[in-house]
């Protein structure tokens, strides 16, 4: 062998050496770490598990058989709030807070929240929190360093009603599942106010308002409308009264107000503030919260507006918005099949348009299956177990949960105020492990901000102008009403130059004593020319003459 190869295999011998070398220090460093996680014990592989590198909301510190571990702190990836999650507990247990929490962090991050504001206690959120006892003890358990602090935001009301930048919709945009599900039809009465819906558009007949779709309902019913319908099917006199019956319930709540124009661009909720923050979006429902089904259908609206007009991006190093749906329950008591399809399918695809979902309720089980499946992210408050439900509602909310180093039924109903069992989606996608958590204190106002700073802030926004005062223009109500008024006044032309000649023609038969009066022309035959149903059928007809593309939810596509 020569010298030169002696050297080669030589040198192949050290690499060779260098890389088992090398392996062995791998294995033997994953070794140490799983040694001294063996050895923090379940706390420490637990804390491992929120150990992000990426930017993240801190939640809180870490509990441990009843001990606050402040070195041990329990985040969520800002990555992946888009998600979506679901925040749950039984009344008083902090889960307006940790609303809070976490929507001050996003709008510091960047990110503009929307927040549902049922109670009328989370308007704080844009001034800064009053330090306290309670809330320094809070932060020194959680090794948090508390700085009051607001977020810029807006404040919006439901047509107006109660404090607020007014949220309008039209009928048209609103759409007929949605309405169904707010005037509690069943499936029959919904595929039939689908049908009112499909026509409206068809024709141009814009439905501004509800007085507009009582004035098509009623066309359509008629001896005159009936023939329209005779193409794309038909419209019961019985479902037909269903629905008008619903619709003056509805309008005796006071819900015309929620319908009309100017009507709301979804994309406002969108904005960051000069600094680059977030604005925080806060929907003020104190004054319309006894109507549940109405507001909660109304966020639903908002959702199916945005998923309708934002485009596909992927997956993003933060969210372009997180949607906080309080009092989720509301949303899915008595839904329809069709209506429970179709959030299901708009939560399951507006991650990709980067839009997160946090569904805000007392127990996992409020929220059906097919629409759990999507929440990665979970904030579990304590649980009460009074009652058989109770305890029913309990057992079904531990299966919920991944495997856990916790008893969770034991657990959750033990635990204080501002405490939770958490799970996240870590930055890789994976489940981390359940994490009994003592939540930080939010950093703005622990309550509802005084009316008169919040009206302030109301009147001096830039969006208050744009918005605040309603617009009647001519819609659907309008046209027909027209249509019958100067139908009315033909007929009524008609009926008295058929008079006229009926006296003339008396008249000259005396004259000359010869022939007969000529018969009178039927009600029908006189107005049959002014084509009462046809004109306007002819007339709405040219002016648009496609019908509006609408989305899953029945929502009606509009050009921003």
């Amino acid at each position: 062998m020569s010298e030169s190869t002696d050297a080669t295999a030589a040198e192949t011998g050290k690499t060779g050496k260098a890389g088992v070398a090398d392996r062995v220090d791998a294995a033997d460093a994953a070794d140490a770490a799983d040694a001294a996680a063996d050895a923090a014990g379940p706390a420490g592989r637990i804390a491992a598990g929120y150990a992000f590198t990426g930017p993240a909301l801190d939640l809180g510190a870490l509990l441990w058989d009843g001990v606050c571990l402040p070195d041990r702190q329990i985040r969520i990836p800002l990555s992946m709030l888009n998600r979506h999650g679901l925040v749950a507990g039984a009344t008083g247990t902090g889960k307006t807070k940790t609303l809070q929490l976490i929507a001050e962090q996003l709008s510091a991050g960047g990110v503009p929240v929307f927040l549902a504001d049922i109670k009328g206690d989370v308007s704080g959120i844009t001034a800064p929190g009053v330090p306290g006892e309670r809330t320094g003890r809070r932060a020194r358990e959680v090794a948090q360093s508390w700085q009051p602090t607001g977020c810029p935001g807006e404040f919006y009301s439901l047509g107006g009603i109660g404090p607020g930048i007014p949220v309008r919709s039209t009928v048209t945009a609103f759409g007929p599942v949605l309405l169904s599900k707010v005037l509690q039809l069943n499936r029959t009465q919904e595929q039939s106010l689908g049908l009112i819906f499909h026509y409206a558009d068809t024709k141009g007949l814009e439905l501004i308002d509800l007085k507009d779709l009582r004035a098509v309902v009623a066309f359509l019913v008629s001896d005159e409308g009936k023939a329209e319908l005779k193409g794309i099917g038909g419209l019961s006199t019985v479902t037909a009264g269903v629905i008008l019956r619903a619709l003056t319930a509805f309008e005796a709540q006071g819900a015309t107000q929620f319908f009309g124009e100017p009507e709301f661009d979804t994309s406002e909720l969108l904005r960051t503030a000069a600094d680059g923050r977030g604005v925080v979006s806060v929907l003020e429902l104190p004054a319309v919260q006894d109507q549940p089904q109405l507001f909660s259908t109304f966020l639903m609206w908002l959702l199916a507006d945005l998923y309708t007009d934002l485009p596909e991006v992927g997956d993003l190093d933060r969210p372009k918005l997180v949607f906080f749906f309080d009092e989720a329950h509301l949303l899915f008591s008595g839904a329809s099949k069709a209506f429970l399809e179709s959030v299901t399918q708009t939560v399951r695809l507006i991650r990709s348009k980067g839009v997160g979902v946090f569904f805000v309720t007392q127990t996992p089980k409020d929220v059906p299956a097919d629409v759990l499946a999507q929440l990665g992210n979970r904030v579990q408050h304590a649980l009460r177990a009074f009652t058989p439900d109770d305890a029913k509602a309990l057992k079904a909310t531990v299966k919920t949960f991944p495997h856990s180093a916790y008893d969770l039924e034991e657990l959750l109903t033990a635990l204080g105020t501002g405490e939770a069992v958490v799970t996240v989606l870590s930055e890789n996608g994976a489940p981390t492990p359940v994490a009994a958590t003592r939540l930080r204190a939010p950093q703005s106002l622990m309550g509802p901000v005084p009316a008169a700073e919040l009206d302030r802030a109301v009147k001096s926004s830039p969006l208050w102008p744009r918005y605040a005062e309603p617009v009647d223009r001519e819609s659907a109500y309008e046209r027909i009403s027209a249509e019958q008024a100067a139908a009315e006044a033909r007929a009524e032309a008609a009926a008295a130059e058929a008079e006229a000649e009926k006296q003339a023609s008396k008249t000259a038969a005396r004259g000359t004593g010869r022939g007969a009066p000529k018969e009178d022309p039927s009600l029908v035959e006189q107005v049959v020319g002014s084509g009462l149903f046809r004109s306007l059928a002819r007339s709405i007809g040219t002016q648009l003459g496609r019908e509006i593309s609408r989305s899953v939810f029945g929502t009606a596509r509009r050009r921003r």
